[in-house]
């Protein structure tokens, strides 16, 4: 982990202080959660871990930019082109209602590429991370991680496929290829958020897909999957984040045998 070995270190500091007050603020009595313009909630543990990394990331990184999911865009001051992108907590309808699968996303970009990336969910007592050509890795801190690698699975009938809610692709005209699919698979399960791309970056499944997500949703996640050997593009078959001018994006992310087919069968485009 050369290249980003400092990086990654200070991703786990920042994770081990966002840990500190998620779990403290989970299933707590007194959570308080309040609705968005865009009608998603936020709880008072969305703020407090997105302040908390800001601060850090203002004593340790002060020239770097920052995109967080509540407090929006802090534009980089030096010279560079490397931005922080924060998801403080993924999964927060599950945090409100005390379901342990949630997590910060922490994610290092240069340009509009994703160059490192951090998962930890501590209700689950489990991270993953990597960075570009070190491989990606899990375990409960940095010094015991393992590496971690996507299946060899080729054919859909032997695949596991995981999607987070049948309610988007309806709305995109996309139900029925869906449905099909989960007919064809061996097996399907709607794990959702963060936690089927982590999955299938361990080789636990073999597809995950998702029609509408932020750049702080999938940031951290394509470093992982693509480390691990999967593929994870947009719709059209562009390497993620794909295209998130207008604001969202969409994700197929697959151990790379299956991605081709699952992406014809979505999108009727061939893979890129």
């Amino acid at each position: 982990m050369k290249g980003y070995a400092a990086d990654l270190a200070l991703a786990h500091h920042l994770a081990d202080a966002a840990d500190a007050v998620s779990v403290a603020r989970f299933r707590a009595l007194d959570l308080r959660v309040d609705t968005k313009p865009d009608l998603s909630p936020v709880s008072d543990a969305d703020t407090a871990v997105e302040q908390e990394i800001r601060a850090l990331l203002a004593t340790h990184r002060p020239d770097d930019g920052l995109l967080g999911e509540e407090y929006g865009e802090q534009p980089a001051t030096g010279s560079g082109r490397r931005r922080w992108v924060v998801d403080p907590i993924d999964g927060t309808k599950n945090f409100i209602r005390g379901v342990p699968v949630w997590a910060t996303l922490i994610a290092l970009l240069e340009g509009d590429r994703p160059v490192a990336g951090l998962v930890s969910a501590p209700a689950l007592g489990r991270r993953w991370w990597a960075a570009v050509g070190e491989g990606a890795y899990a375990g409960p801190d940095l010094p015991s991680g393992t590496p971690i690698r996507v299946s060899a699975v080729a054919d859909l009938s032997d695949a596991s496929f995981c999607y987070s809610s049948l309610g988007g692709w309806e709305d995109n005209g996309r139900l029925g290829a869906v449905l099909q699919i989960m007919r064809d698979a061996w097996r399907s399960r709607a794990y959702g958020d963060f936690y089927g791309y982590m999955l299938l970056a361990e080789g636990a499944l073999d597809i995950m897909v998702e029609p509408e997500l932020s750049l702080w949703d999938i940031a951290a996640l394509v470093p992982i999957v693509t480390e691990a050997g999967g593929v994870l593009t947009d719709l059209a078959g562009r390497p993620a984040p794909g295209d998130t001018s207008s604001g969202g994006t969409s994700a197929v992310a697959t151990n790379g045998p299956l991605h081709a087919g699952i992406l014809t069968r979505l999108s009727g485009a061939p893979a890129r």
